[in-house]
């Protein structure tokens, strides 16, 4: 339905007057000539036509037709053209829409049309002079903004800014990777429910607990104090300890904040104590049982020491208190060595094991190779698409020894590095550090695996087996004759691919059908509250489904869910929902060219019962936007009984916002939207690559809507309802 194209009432009307003109015309023609006729000659004239009116109408009727279709060709050649004309410049006008309008029509719109081009041509070049001043006028600000950026990037600690309502308005990278650990569903597109611009950072702690340590700042500030802070310590529904310092964020101008008594938000530092309680608390019952299994053993032989000061002891009372010194000495040292060895299972364990690129590991590992030993070591054979989830410091360690021991007893004088998937083990890469030389025994290989780990002056507990039991993988070794080579192979886990949307030409296949629901306008809490809110307030979760088939209620099922947040007005393509969903159903191989999601894909990922109340978490306090949004939401309402999720939002369609602002443009697909909006499509028929055009496609929408006098959410809303679009139901 989208290519058609609604009539414009206006060649109606015209029709409409021509009928009513010629009919006027006829009578008149038909009195004029019956004027000057006498009685006798006019009944025999009225005679002859009453028998011929079936040919006069009919003459009548095709000379109307002629006239519809003259006016429908002028209609095409000149009106419809300059309508659409004009929808398009105010496009070009109203937004920030760089784009070549097409010549169409008559000859005057076709020249109309080119003075627009040149215009919008002259207006961005003048635009591009203006960005480069003032690009040249704020080099000094996007340098303090790109070091501040950098530091907050790198910072070990997670810091997240919030206004007074708890509101997220900055966050560094370290905070976003500790929130989604203490998501309960980090599974589930990677926790992206809980951290985010414009989210609540009521979500994560109790909004009580908050305003209690902000009383406590307000009431140091009002003291005087000139660095006020409080701190508390929390627990997350993730069932994580945290340790919080709340510092306040003053005013910088009035006299508020000459006394420091008015705050306009807080800054949070961040610290999951988790690990470091549970370190202490076993840091106690070691120093526990030194202590008190100590205290008996010293006693014992403290009194053996002091009998062994009296010179007439006997020879056997002697021996037997030697004895007891030599038991007590033995007890502690093996407490001491258990103690020790507990120490190092605690090192080992505590490593964080990070992602990756297996090409930066290789890389690394090879110039800290020449750098410690002098060997000179390079990486052949490399898949730079490979990510390891390991811990580098240690592992480079490992590598290091064994290229050291190579060098020191088989004067090897080179070693290279391959990295590539391992092919008898699902999810692990193989590391091989090779070299041409003597062949060495197992029993080497396995007194190299076995002792502590020596690397240039430094030594360490740890030995090459604790590495790889660390990272869950194996050692071997390996000799390739026919090559005269010999490799040590490591295996390592795999982590996620960091995957990259990847720019894609629009694949064959129709678009899903559009149709309508009068539901998506049923007035909600939510909604109410929301309605009287601008356009340009109110956060957005623009959202998009691909799925089975086309028929919901018949079976079909979501099989991958993507959603971008619009916050102040801006697309934040960095807080991102994507996720792909285990339909329990087979995907018809009809559907695969134009989604491209195979049924292994699916294969082990999460249900739609785990996936919706995940994206519910993602779209709270936010108006859901989709391009047809029906489709999408007739998808989630037929889940609510089996989730328990209710998708109570207020929710915009494009597709019926496009038919507002453009009546006159002859489709409203997504294609058309982009191409008109001169957005590029990423991905498409994906659902974050189509939630990406629709949510670019929408901001464009907003001042177009502005200027047909829609402000608020409301006021879209009920327009929508009024569009040709929203009377079509499938």
């Amino acid at each position: 339905m989208s290519g058609q194209q609604k009539t414009d009432r206006r060649l109606w009307w015209l029709l409409g007057v021509a009928a009513l003109l010629s009919v006027a015309w006829l009578l008149a023609t038909m009195a004029l000539v019956g004027s000057t006729l006498e009685a006798a000659q006019r009944s025999t004239v009225w005679a002859l036509l009453g028998e011929r009116l079936v040919l006069v109408l009919l003459t009548w009727g095709a000379g109307m037709a002629a006239i519809a279709w003259a006016l429908k060709r002028w209609f095409d050649h000149w009106v419809t053209p300059s309508v659409q004309l004009a929808e398009e410049a105010q496009v070009l006008l109203r937004t920030d829409v760089v784009r070549t309008l097409k010549p169409k029509g008559n000859v005057e719109t076709r020249v109309l049309a080119d003075l627009f081009n040149q215009l919008v041509g002259q207006r961005e070049e003048l635009r591009e002079q203006m960005t480069q001043k003032v690009q040249e006028a704020a080099q000094g600000i996007e340098a303090e903004k790109s070091r501040l950026a950098a530091l907050m990037s790198e910072l070990t600690q997670s810091v997240v800014v919030c206004n007074l309502d708890g509101r997220v308005l900055l966050y560094n990278n370290r905070a976003r990777m500790q929130f989604r650990a203490l998501s309960q569903a980090p599974g589930v597109a990677g926790g992206a429910e809980l951290i985010g611009l414009g989210r609540s950072i009521y979500g994560v702690f109790d909004r009580k607990l908050v305003t209690h340590a902000l009383e406590n700042i307000q009431q140091r500030m009002l003291r005087g104090a000139t660095q006020p802070s409080a701190q508390f310590v929390t627990t997350t529904p993730a069932g994580q300890l945290l340790r919080v310092q709340m510092a306040p964020v003053r005013a910088t101008q009035g006299p508020s904040a000459e006394d420091g008594s008015d705050l306009t938000g807080f800054v949070l530092m961040l610290d999951n104590i988790t690990r470091d309680f549970e370190t202490e608390s076993a840091k106690d019952q070691v120093l526990l049982s030194l202590t008190e299994g100590s205290r008996a053993a010293l006693g014992n032989m403290q009194a053996a020491v002091d009998m062994l000061d009296f010179p007439d002891l006997e020879p056997a009372m002697r021996e037997r208190f030697l004895g007891v010194v030599r038991e007590e000495t033995a007890a502690l040292s093996q407490r001491i060595s258990t103690l020790e060895t507990g120490s190092t299972t605690s090192l080992k364990t505590r490593w964080p094991l990070e992602d990756m690129l297996g090409s930066d590991l290789v890389n690394a590992a090879a110039r800290r190779i020449e750098v410690v030993t002098g060997l000179h070591a390079s990486a052949t054979e490399v898949d730079s698409g490979l990510w390891l989830k390991v811990e580098s410091f240690s592992l480079l360690q490992a590598l290091v020894y064994l290229a050291g021991r190579l060098k020191d007893e088989f004067a090897v004088k080179f070693v290279q590095l391959r990295l590539s998937t391992a092919a008898s083990s699902a999810g692990k890469a193989q590391l091989d550090l090779v070299w041409t030389g003597q062949a060495m025994s197992t029993e080497t290989v396995m007194s190299w695996e076995m002792d502590a780990m020596r690397t240039g002056g430094e030594a360490t507990r740890l030995t090459v087996r604790d590495v790889i039991e660390r990272h869950a993988g194996a050692f071997w070794f390996e000799r390739e004759r026919a090559r005269h080579q010999a490799f040590f192979r490591l295996l390592l886990p795999l982590a996620n691919p960091q995957e990259q949307a990847e720019q894609a030409a629009l694949l064959p296949g129709d678009s899903r059908p559009e149709y309508y629901d009068f539901d998506l306008f049923k007035t909600t809490e939510l909604t109410r509250s929301l309605d009287d809110r601008l356009l340009t307030d109110l956060s957005y979760t623009v959202f998009d489904t691909e799925t089975t088939g086309l028929n919901p209620s018949q079976g079909d099922e979501i099989i991958q869910m993507g959603a971008a947040r619009i916050v102040n007005n801006k697309l934040l393509r960095q807080e991102s929902f994507e996720q792909l969903v285990d339909p329990k159903r087979a995907i018809p191989a009809a559907g695969i060219p134009i989604h491209g999601i195979r049924p292994e894909m699916v294969v082990g990922q999460p249900t739609i019962d785990q996936v919706l109340p995940a994206f519910h978490a993602f779209a709270q306090d936010t108006v859901l936007v989709a391009h047809n949004a029906a489709f999408d939401m007739r998808f989630l309402q037929l889940k609510q009984t089996q989730t328990g999720v209710v998708f109570d939002h207020p929710v915009l369609d494009t597709l019926l916002l496009s038919a507002l602002v453009h009546p006159n443009q002859d489709s409203h697909r997504l294609e058309a939207l982009a191409e008109r909006f001169n957005v590029t499509i990423v991905g498409r028929h994906t659902a974050l690559g189509d939630a990406m055009v629709t949510a670019e496609a929408f901001l464009k929408l907003i001042p177009l809507l502005a200027e047909k006098g829609i402000h608020t959410l409301g006021q879209a809303r009920e327009a929508s309802q009024k569009t040709y679009y929203a009377r079509i139901k499938y």
